[in-house]
This record gives structure tokens, C-alpha cells and sequence, in this order.
């Protein structure tokens, strides 16, 4: 699941990496747990596929709902343990009403999770190949955290498969600097240093490093079933191959408020509250003037609003949507 502060989603601050170390650590029974692999169950009780292409590789996809419907895609976030799971109250709800689709992004679920060159435009590419050779017709997009800057490139590459994109806590609205590409690719080579690599990810995967950033992201206590999901797919082989993309800093995009999000022409709502580890400083100036802008506070949230909140997300999502359809409300593209 989430662990979005081991790059504090805008930056790669060491001291909560060293906290998580520390946490996860003192955890006998995380000791003892994290010797073994453990099986990957899956992350919804739906229909499971494959789709592939030469530059893709293996992608795999949930799916269920009428068909006829206006197709719904939940993309999950990335960051050290992500999975369908985070998009479950979504997929289980949305599911009676309409054709839902939700895939394992490269480097994670049960998708290829080869060690490979992760970054923006892969991402990017992914959403865009699987809207027309799955989806095949344009759908409202949910995406969560950082996937929000991937789901905006995708649309400017190919606005024609996007109806509506709605970000859940996303990355990319703070004031605060991303480091250089030099710099992270000076921290991918240490991290996936010979004996440092897996030893490093294995510490922060631990049921109380899981746990300790859990506990950052949620408003009370976390789920046990999201913190076990969270350990089942972050103990799979290459499960750290693209964290360590992301931990770098490398799967960011420098400034995108000018570079994604103000180049936008479709529908688009933000659903946002407190975080502990992202900030939204440039939001309210952005969207202010932009008729496709839409923002929804869901409080008291963290950064998680589907688990934390699922019936008020829900309402912001449905509230979207109606607006979106209202003919007066469609932006000019």
C-alpha cells in the first residue's frame, strides 16, 4: 500500500527513510516474516486478465460491471508497495453501476516487475495503450497520488480516451523542489547497490515499517487488511525494481502544473485534504480561472480519501460526474 513518505511523494527526505528503518526494525515477528515470499492473493474479487504488448510487457487487469456503461478506470499509486487494494472501496462500489476496469500498473500486482528503465512516459504509455485496446472507448479516469501525473500525460497524449480525470490526493501541487535528474541517479545507484538493495527494501517492507507509514496516511488506525496487502505484494520477486525508481525521485515530473496540469482541456476534480506528506500550496491560485477545474475537501483525511472516507469520495466522485454531464458545464475543447 501506500509508504508515500519514503518520497514524501515530491522529494526523497533520508530521515523518513532512517524513521522507517528504525520502526520496522524493532519488530521481531516482521523479522521472521519478511524470510519468506509470501502469496499474492487478488487485490479484488474480480475476473483477472493479461494484456501485453512488445514495449509493455505483461499487464494485468481487473474488471467487472455492465456492460453499455460508460467505462470507469481506477489507476492505483506508486510508491514502495502499491496495488489494486488501494482502489478497492471504489471498485467494489462502482461495480453495480457500470463497467469498472482497474490494472496492475508495470512493476507491480501481478504485471511484469522486470528490472527495466520505469519512468513518466512508461507509465504514460501504459494508460494510453490499455484505454484503446481494452477499454476501447473513453472512460472517466480515477487516479490516486502520484498515478494523477501519469493519467495527465496520458491524456494530453491522447485526450480522445479520457471523458473525465479525477485525482485523489495528488502529487505535483507543491511549492517545494524536485531534486535533479543527476541526483536521482545518483540515489538509483546506491539503493540498488550489490547487497544494499534488497537488504534496504526489505527493512522498509517489514510489517512495522508497512505499518509505521500506514499510520502517517490515515486517520486513525489503518486496516489490517490494507497493511497485508501491502506486505503480500511488496514480497514478490522484483517487487523492489520500480519502488526504486520512485524512491529516486525519477518517476516525478519537474514542475507539473505547467507541464501536465495547466495544459488540460477536459473535466477535471481534485479530491484533497491534510497530508502529511505532500502539501497543495499551488492549488487554490491554479485552479482559480479554470472553468474545468473542480476541487472537493473530504475531511478529516490524510492522503488515503477511498478507505478514509469512501462514502464522502464517493459523493465527490458522483457529484463530478453529473456536473460533467451537464451540457452547460462541458468545457470547449
Amino acid at each position: 500500500m501506500s509508504l508515500r513518505a519514503l518520497a514524501a511523494r515530491d522529494s526523497a527526505p533520508l530521515e523518513s527513510i532512517t524513521a522507517a528503518v528504525v520502526e520496522a526494525t524493532t519488530s521481531r515477528a516482521a523479522d521472521r516474516q519478511h524470510s519468506a515470499r509470501v502469496e499474492l492473493p487478488p487485490a479484488v474479487d474480480a475476473p483477472r486478465e493479461i494484456y501485453a504488448t512488445p514495449t509493455l510487457k505483461e499487464i494485468s487487469w481487473y474488471a467487472d460491471g455492465p456492460a453499455g456503461t460508460r467505462p470507469l478506470l481506477l489507476l492505483h499509486s506508486v510508491n514502495a508497495a502499491p496495488s489494486v487494494f488501494e482502489m478497492k472501496p471504489l471498485f467494489e462500489h462502482y461495480r453495480a453501476e457500470r463497467r469498472v476496469y482497474a490494472p496492475d500498473l508495470p512493476g507491480f500486482g501481478f504485471s511484469d516487475r522486470s528490472d527495466r528503465p520505469y519512468s513518466p512516459a512508461l507509465y504514460a504509455e501504459a494508460i494510453v495503450s490499455f484505454l484503446t485496446d481494452v477499454v476501447k472507448e473513453p472512460a472517466d479516469v480515477v487516479a490516486f497520488s502520484l498515478s494523477g501525473e501519469f493519467a495527465a500525460r496520458a491524456c494530453l497524449q491522447a485526450p480522445e480516451r479520457f471523458h473525465s480525470l479525477a485525482l485523489l490526493s495528488p502529487t505535483g501541487f507543491s511549492k517545494r523542489r524536485l531534486p535533479g535528474g543527476g541526483v536521482g541517479r545518483t540515489l538509483h545507484r546506491v539503493f540498488t547497490l550489490p547487497g544494499l538493495g534488497q537488504g534496504l527494501y526489505g527493512l522498509l517492507t517489514k510489517r512495522g515499517g508497512i505499518r509505521y507509514f500506514m499510520r502517517q496516511s490515515y486517520v486513525g488506525e489503518p486496516p489490517e487488511e490494507l497493511i497485508d496487502y501491502a506486505y503480500a505484494t511488496s514480497h514478490q520477486s522484483g517487487a523492489m525494481h520500480a519502488p526504486y525508481r520512485f524512491l529516486s525521485g525519477q518517476l516525478f515530473t519537474r514542475n507539473a502544473v505547467e507541464a501536465l496540469y495547466g495544459k488540460l482541456k477536459l473535466p477535471v476534480l481534485v479530491v484533497y485534504d491534510r497530508d502529511a506528506n505532500v502539501t497543495f500550496d499551488l492549488m487554490p491560485d491554479f485552479v482559480r480561472g479554470r472553468a474545468n477545474w473542480f476541487t472537493t475537501r473530504v475531511e478529516p483525511t490524510l492522503g488515503i480519501p477511498q478507505w478514509e472516507r469512501p462514502t464522502r469520495t464517493i459523493a465527490a466522485l458522483d457529484d463530478f460526474w453529473r456536473t460533467v454531464e451537464a451540457p452547460e458545464s462541458r468545457p470547449a475543447v
